[in-house]
């Protein structure tokens, strides 16, 4: 049986912010309980022009990897030249690679040319293909990922695009694994509710993370009327970028006859903000209508938090209807409404919570370094 010695990992970590950086960074720990690991990240990873708001996070070393190499530009075409002379120099036996949007194609097409020859190359898709398409992604996704040997996969739809691309690509599907790092101070519900100003007897419903389109959040306040028609004492945390579509949900909620239910946090929230808003909640909401997968199921699942999520992309593969959360339709407010309406009347937060903390297994961080492990034995 062939052995690991030496891992290259490339991709965002600390102190980039995102759940891929995050991602990153559990992935190389984990690698690193049993492997020499080297984390090639970048030293620009987006142009402001494409990416205005700041992309960097110093406030929480818990995803920190102190021995990364910030090397990368993914701008000037040199530096990926010089970026594959180091990668080549490392002489590892293997190569993960972080892929999530063709903006990185070009780069990682010169930087990745003829490394197979050298060693295999692993793709961890949290995208096959962007939310948000535009021309020519397909054609710079399947070009990019022909560099690879092999791909690592969180959801059926990624499966589906894959095999639309490259039918002949190896690949193995898996769960995205929990984000459980964001316990750092240990704060218990009442203290978090005391520091966001919500009363023991409230419903508190929470949506996290950046707003786009396809996260849906439309439908959730859409549902709000009804949820608060039933649950009169309910209120709804949105906690994340607007971007540039604040005024448009805005407009929404003034609409909804439920204004003062809202709880409105806008903006980037540091790693070090994240935890009184999930310790605090009582549920955590996806009503997206286009997705692969969601770190934000994995953070909530991190604090033993049930999900109510829609049924597209990997949702229902994350969540188990009925067990560890509910699964509604896509696009549908009441539905929606009626979901979390159940979740409190039928008080599913006590048993749904215990089954998350049994199904921990699951989404073991282990799990993945056993795909890396399997693969390299039959490559």
């Amino acid at each position: 049986m062939k052995q690991i010695k030496k891992i290259a990992v490339v991709g965002p970590v600390y102190p980039y912010y995102s759940g891929i950086a995050h991602y990153t960074g559990l992935l190389v720990t984990a690698l690193k309980k049993k492997y020499e690991v080297v984390t090639y990240s970048y030293s620009m990873q987006y142009p402001k022009f494409m990416f205005k708001r700041e992309q960097k996070d110093y406030g929480n070393r818990t995803f920190e990897i102190k021995d990364a190499k910030f090397k990368i530009n993914t701008a000037l075409p040199h530096n990926w030249i010089s970026s594959r002379k180091l990668l080549l120099k490392e002489k590892p036996d293997l190569m993960i690679v972080q892929w999530w949007h063709p903006y990185f194609a070009p780069c990682y097409q010169i930087m990745l040319l003829g490394l197979k020859k050298h060693f295999p190359v692993i793709f961890v898709c949290h995208n096959v293909l962007p939310h948000e398409r535009f021309p020519f992604d397909r054609l710079l996704s399947k070009n990019t990922l022909s560099k690879g040997d092999f791909c690592i996969l969180h959801s059926k739809e990624d499966e589906k695009d894959l095999k639309g691309l490259l039918p002949s690509m190896k690949y193995k599907r898996t769960v995205l694994p929990t984000y459980n790092a964001f316990k750092l101070s240990g704060i218990g519900r009442k203290d978090a509710r005391e520091q966001l100003g919500v009363s023991d007897d409230e419903q508190m419903i929470l949506f996290f993370g950046l707003v786009r389109k396809y996260k849906g959040l439309k439908y959730l306040i859409l549902a709000a009327g009804k949820i608060v028609e039933h649950l009169p004492k309910a209120k709804i945390f949105i906690v994340g970028d607007f971007g540039s579509d604040k005024d448009e949900y805005m407009e929404l909620i003034e609409k909804s006859g439920v204004k003062d239910h809202f709880v409105i946090r806008d903006g980037y929230v540091p790693d070090k903000e994240v935890e009184p808003y999930f310790a605090a909640a009582d549920v955590n909401v996806c009503p997206y209508i286009s997705a692969t997968q969601s770190a934000i199921v994995q953070i909530a699942f991190g604090f033993e938090m049930p999900v109510i999520a829609t049924d597209v992309g990997g949702l229902p593969e994350a969540v188990t209807d009925g067990r560890t959360g509910l699964i509604v339709p896509h696009a549908d407010p009441d539905a929606l409404a009626n979901a979390v309406i159940r979740y409190f009347d039928e008080d599913l937060k006590t048993v749904f919570s215990e089954n998350v903390k049994n199904e921990a297994e699951r989404f073991s961080w282990d799990r993945t370094v056993e795909i890396v492990e399997e693969f390299y034995d039959r490559y």
